[in-house]
């Protein structure tokens, strides 16, 4: 069960409580499902009840109680258990995290992307300071994953190095100094799809992209550190420029990142060796990666909603420090066969490394399968 079917699940049960007169509400449009913060337990939490209790004029956790009978009815569902002042923390069963690995090893780099142009026209506006604009391009990658149409408009003329240096895309830019359209420059574009959606956009108003201007020239950095070194900060922090961008080492989130989706792919590469293959199925001691992973499309449409790249980012190191553990007993040792369980945390392992790469990919970031 993905985290879009267990929302579609809680929704169910809130609209069978209704039918049969135990609430009375309005049954809302979605419901939010998260891995559990403290205090929680199980795969996935959800503050529905909290959110409809005013409107049922009872308390949360009465709320919570009457929604916990019917997710119990769910087969896929193994446990419910209300937390705090309402919060419903569910368990399901271990088919569970086959399927969501099953979804992401289909869907490969676009799990979280939407299936559907959104409709939406989206405007971004930006000063043409290196900072911004690589946050703007970064922004408009993500709302593209979501089915929007981008334009960036530029106050003053981007430097062309921002775009043979840092990737970032000027196909679809417009000066707004001078009224250039940037769109004539050729460009070698980029890895990510950035078709504009022609069907009746509805245009969405969006303010002017200022992050905290970088201090220093990020450029001698390189693409992807100088991107990280951007993107990986909150908009209203101030980037470390040099930093430790380039090291390979722990303290590192970038390395962190590009070395747990790296050795993912090596681990592919060593389980062909040994003539075995990745089948998703169950994966003892993994919950809180299965929760991450299956929190990912969430992650993607929350960072476009609100223009923060360093969402995902924070995301993605969070994603490869929950995935370290498991790489040590992805393969068999010395004699032993490979098992259903080695496939199993092979299919666990290939899902991460893709999650991974999809999300840098949304940054601009390259992922090498060899670092």
């Amino acid at each position: 069960m993905t985290p879009v079917e267990l929302s579609r699940t809680v929704l169910h049960a809130v609209r069978r409580a209704v039918d049969d007169g135990e609430l009375s509400v309005t049954v809302p449009e979605r419901a939010v499902v998260t891995p559990p913060g403290p205090g929680g337990c199980g795969d996935y939490a959800t503050n529905i009840a909290l959110q409809l209790a005013r409107a049922a004029e009872q308390p949360p956790r009465r709320v919570a109680e009457i929604l916990r009978g019917r997710l119990l009815d769910d087969h896929r569902i193994t446990d419910v258990v209300v937390t705090g002042a309402g919060f419903l923390n569910l368990s399901l069963e271990s088919a569970a995290s086959a399927a969501l690995v099953d979804e992401i090893r289909r869907r490969g780099r676009r799990y979280g992307h939407a299936a559907r142009p959104s409709g939406n026209s989206v405007e971004l506006r930006c000063p043409a300071e290196v900072r911004a604009v690589v946050a703007a391009d970064a922004v408009a990658r993500l709302l593209r994953s979501q089915g929007d149409s981008v334009r960036v408009r530029y106050d003053g003329r981007p430097a062309p190095e921002w775009e043979s240096v840092l990737g970032v895309d000027l196909r679809d830019g417009v000066d707004l100094r001078d009224g250039v359209d940037l769109s004539e420059v050729d460009s070698e574009g980029t890895d990510t799809d950035s078709a504009d959606v022609t069907i009746r956009p509805v245009p969405v108003p969006v303010p002017l992209l200022v992050p905290v201007p970088a201090p220093t020239n990020p450029l001698p950095l390189g693409r992807d550190a100088a991107r990280w070194a951007l993107l990986h900060p909150a908009a209203h922090d101030r980037p470390r420029i040099p930093g430790d961008h380039l090291s390979q080492r722990e303290t590192n989130p970038l390395f962190r990142v590009r070395y747990a989706h790296a050795r993912t792919r090596a681990l592919l590469r060593n389980a062909a060796g040994l003539r075995f293959d990745p089948e998703p199925g169950p994966v003892s001691g993994t919950e809180e990666l299965v929760a991450l992973l299956g929190d990912h499309p969430r992650i993607l449409t929350a960072a476009a909603t609100h223009h923060t790249p360093d969402r995902l980012a924070r995301h993605l190191v969070t994603v490869a420090d929950a995935t370290s553990p498991l790489l040590p007993a992805v393969l068999p040792l010395g004699e032993e066969k490979p098992s259903a369980a080695h496939r199993a945390r092979l299919a666990l392992a290939e899902a991460a490394g893709t999650v991974l790469a999809g999300g840098l990919s949304l940054l601009g970031i390259d992922a090498p399968d060899h670092l």
